[in-house]
């Protein structure tokens, strides 16, 4: 998600539709393992075929939901209803416009994920990669704002995704946020991710590549680990009842 474009539009219908991508993601990776996709895994509306996702052995997507406070990715919903047929677990996240105001952007978030706390659903994402002109004493304080707004609507701690050079200079290393999930970006080709200075332990989800290949995607689509067991995975989605302990 690092430099995320957003484009185009798609239809529900064509969700559903194959594509011909067929290349799976390293076997290393599996199977605890799963892409993030906006409106750019879409060109012309292609569609996206979750069920070759899910067959390739992927336990979990996340999908872009919203950004700042008045874009909607057009491919939102129909990706949700084809990753919840599919079987896998669906994440989804807010990219942040620190320029504007952050409990709108909580409360636009929420309102369209309608709270995030069903079956097959992970915790909500704050995207945070850009400051808006923020210094890092003004933007821990918006992230402070989007999570106290937030929270409370959603009930659940809400994942926070950056990359390792932001967070060091523009969010200054705080460790205020420690006590939040981490779903880190970090292309180093190594076994663990860098980690940032920001007092984390250890992180939830790492988002390995921006160039990985998968069947049912027509693109190059981001690839994230889960720091965890298949049923620790399912429990923080909500999916125990539908695949058993």
């Amino acid at each position: 998600m690092v430099l995320r474009r957003t484009i185009v539009t798609a239809a529900i219908a064509g969700t559903l539709g194959l594509t011909g991508a067929s290349v799976v993601a390293p076997a290393a990776a599996a199977p605890q393992v799963g892409p993030d996709v906006s409106s750019h895994q879409h060109p012309g509306n292609a569609p996206i075929n979750w069920f070759a996702v899910r067959a390739s052995g992927q336990q979990l997507a996340m999908v872009k939901a919203t950004e700042s406070t008045w874009y909607v990715n057009p491919h939102f919903i129909p990706d949700s209803l084809a990753m919840r047929a599919a079987g896998l677990i669906r994440g989804t996240y807010h990219y942040a416009d620190p320029g504007r105001s952050a409990a709108q952007q909580a409360l636009f978030y929420a309102t369209i994920v309608l709270g995030q706390n069903g079956i097959l659903d992970l915790p909500p994402v704050l995207d945070l990669e850009h400051t808006g002109g923020l210094g890092p004493r003004a933007l821990a304080a918006w992230v402070r704002e989007f999570f106290a707004v937030l929270e409370p609507l959603t009930g659940r701690k809400t994942i926070l995704y950056t990359y390792p050079h932001f967070w060091n200079s523009a969010m200054g290393a705080t460790r205020e946020f420690a006590d939040h999930p981490l779903w880190i970006a970090s292309y180093n080709g190594r076994s663990a991710p860098q980690m940032p200075r920001g007092g984390w332990r250890t992180w939830t989800f790492w988002q390995f590549t921006d160039s990985g290949w998968l069947p049912g995607v027509s693109t190059r689509v981001d690839l994230n680990r889960y720091n965890g067991s298949i049923a620790s995975l399912r429990a923080y989605g909500n999916a125990i009842n539908i695949f058993g302990s």
